[in-house]
């Protein structure tokens, strides 16, 4: 099969005209793409998406400090919208692929809370067999293609789960996710270049939480307008308020449609935060308390849709405890399967391994 043909200049220069030049302003303030209308069950099904992954994320903190949990740990509290509003654009074919915050990605695919805890815990009954861990952990079924620990390796991954598609032909999407940090590598950049080149259907997504591990992206970066990264290959990038769900939806229409459509990749840079450290180990002293409170109170995900949801009359206090209520069941369930599951046999140490 022949490669597909390099995208046109002129096509390149108007794609780069999409992007979108909001940005993070000073004191934690940031602004973004605009957002769609939800429907009471867009909602509703947001809500209780974004609550599964902050109290799975809250239990799974809870279980690392009890020694449950070893190796590293990274959470996803703050970031839900992203992973939901995405998934909410996405169809049945499309590949997520990220790097090792995964567990919520993992959560937004439908992969079931127990699996997901086991593998935490390193169990019989975890996505790898308990083998895998945190950051290494797949389903082939849900489409989900890991869990990368290495830094932006999955950024090359996803890039080839988008060659495959357009090699076979399908309409599938890939979608690949990385941080900050990560959008400064090497072959991020090399990967852009062949999406660009063969114009594969993948959408990159930078999620920006606005610290690489303890450096802020001000001190390491020097465009920190992480849409604009794929500007020489004639990618298009857009920023989104990635803590607004109902934003991120939005994007997400536009970047499937745009890959669907045969125009080649595209980059969504979602301006999110996350409230606790890069990893369990990890204190941040590097921001103030006043900075995270502030995000807390007037952006959080959650809370926002909370606040829709009861403003227009579509839920009252009771029933959104009864979400809560549920979401902490399955939480708590997913915990005493994970604790009570057997450790893999020793003979596992020899399967699932490429000779």
């Amino acid at each position: 099969m022949a490669l597909p043909n390099l995208a046109s200049a002129s096509g390149r220069k108007t794609a780069a005209k999409s992007a979108n030049k909001t940005s993070f302003k000073s004191g934690g303030e940031f602004t973004g793409r605009n957002s769609l209308d939800f429907s009471k069950d867009e909602d509703l099904h947001a809500y209780r998406e974004m609550l599964l992954i902050r109290r799975f994320e809250e239990k799974a903190g809870q279980l690392y400090g009890m020694g449950f949990i070893g190796g590293f740990c990274h959470l996803y509290i703050g970031q839900e919208a992203v992973v939901v509003g995405m998934q909410m654009a996405q169809k049945d074919g499309d590949q997520v692929i990220t790097a090792y915050r995964d567990h919520g990605h993992m959560l937004a695919t439908g992969m079931s809370a127990r699996g997901v805890m086991a593998e935490l815990t390193g169990r019989r009954g975890g996505y790898s067999k308990g083998k895998g861990g945190s950051m290494h952990m797949f389903s082939k079924e849900k489409h989900f293609y890991g869990g990368h620990g290495i830094v932006g390796a999955q950024v090359s991954l996803g890039t080839g789960l988008a060659f495959a598609n357009r090699y076979r032909g399908n309409d599938s999407v890939s979608v690949a996710y990385f941080g900050d940090g990560a959008a400064n590598q090497g072959q991020v950049y090399e990967s852009f270049n062949m999406a660009a080149l063969w114009k594969l259907p993948i959408v990159y997504i930078v999620e920006n939480n606005r610290y690489a591990m303890g450096t802020s992206t001000s001190r390491a970066t020097a465009q920190s307008n992480y849409s604009l990264r794929g500007s020489g290959f004639g990618i298009p990038g857009i920023q989104v308020d990635g803590m607004d769900v109902r934003a991120v939806k939005a994007a997400g229409d536009e970047a499937m449609e745009h890959c669907r459509s045969g125009n080649g990749p595209i980059i969504l840079e979602m301006l999110t935060y996350r409230y606790r450290g890069h990893s369990m180990s990890d204190p941040a002293k590097y921001r103030s308390k006043d900075e995270v409170q502030k995000m807390r109170s007037e952006h959080d995900p959650i809370e926002q849709v909370r606040k829709r949801l009861l403003d227009k009359g579509w839920s009252n206090e009771d029933e959104l405890k009864g979400i809560d209520k549920d979401i902490r069941d399955i939480v708590s369930d997913s915990a005493d399967f994970a604790q009570a599951d057997p450790e893999p046999d020793a003979s596992e140490l020899y399967t699932d391994i490429l000779l």
